[in-house]
């Protein structure tokens, strides 16, 4: 009897999934399940059972507390591409750094993590380490991919482009003109400091110098003059950032924010090359 009762539960919490699937719902939340349940004939009161037993059976991944994924392999349904996840796991999102090279064709490698640029506002879920209750720094991992969040304050949170992904849903992304700055900001997020300079060959005559500049002016003196520095390296025309060299800074900044303090300073940028093949010992 009781086998009997957990195949009719499984076929109605299956028939859930279609529906909360036909409402465009591949990532959905156990309130937006509750709605739909009754639909199936599903109780309230055998709702989170019915959850439970469809993820134990692979039917659905868990993202967060009280938040799923369709699986992949459910037929006539659609699974949620990892980018829908990232806007899903936190508030606000924009796939960033690496994942936004990727994205843009700034890099040949493939990210196996996808980076997200958030707010420090926002509440990030983060992963604890096996054995330990203290919060890895490794990101989150939700289904099979892990998710590394970015907090920056809230009115660094800007640069942010829409795009289409499986043709099905839109995602925020960092533009290219900020996700090349943050590459040359966070280098560690984007693979390394020199993946990032070739990323600005790679985009070429493509680069909108008076945005990235812009943008360059609102994230602070370091941005300014890391980017002045590679622009004038790669031979852009100096009346196109001008402004970057004229911005008053105090001290010199790295060039490789995750080098060594070593290197010759460049005054003209207040810049310490740091890079291998300036550093001597």
């Amino acid at each position: 009897m009781n086998t009997e009762k957990n195949i009719k539960r499984s076929y109605v919490g299956v028939e859930l999934l279609r529906v909360l699937a036909a409402e465009g719902y591949n990532i959905f939340s156990t309130k937006q399940a509750r709605e739909l349940a009754p639909r199936v004939g599903l109780k309230d009161s055998y709702l989170c059972e019915s959850l439970y037993h469809l993820r134990r059976n692979g039917w659905i991944e868990p993202l967060r507390r009280g938040m799923y994924a369709l699986a992949h392999d459910l037929p006539g349904m659609w699974s949620a591409h990892e980018f829908e996840v990232a806007m899903n796991l936190v508030s606000p999102a924009a796939v960033s750094h690496w994942s936004a090279m990727s994205i843009h064709g700034l890099t040949r490698q493939i990210p196996r993590t996808v980076f997200v640029l958030t707010t420090t506002e926002s509440s990030v879920p983060r992963m604890r380490s096996a054995g330990d209750k203290s919060v890895s720094r490794r990101g989150y991992l939700a289904g099979n991919t892990r998710y590394l969040f970015v907090q920056v304050k809230p009115e660094r949170f800007f640069g942010i482009e829409k795009i289409w992904v499986n043709d099905r849903r839109r995602v925020s992304v960092t533009d290219p003109e900020r996700t090349l700055l943050d590459a040359l900001c966070f280098p560690q997020y984007c693979g390394t400091f020199g993946e990032a300079t070739e990323a600005f060959n790679m985009r070429g005559d493509d680069l909108d110098i008076e945005r990235i500049v812009g943008y360059a002016l609102r994230l602070g003196g370091a941005a300014a003059k890391r980017l002045g520095w590679v622009l004038e390296y790669y031979d852009f025309d100096l009346s196109r950032f001008r402004s970057l060299l004229d911005l008053p800074i105090k001290g010199y900044r790295k060039l490789d924010p995750t080098g060594p303090r070593k290197g010759p300073c460049n005054s003209r940028w207040m810049i310490q090359e740091n890079l291998p093949g300036k550093i001597t010992s």
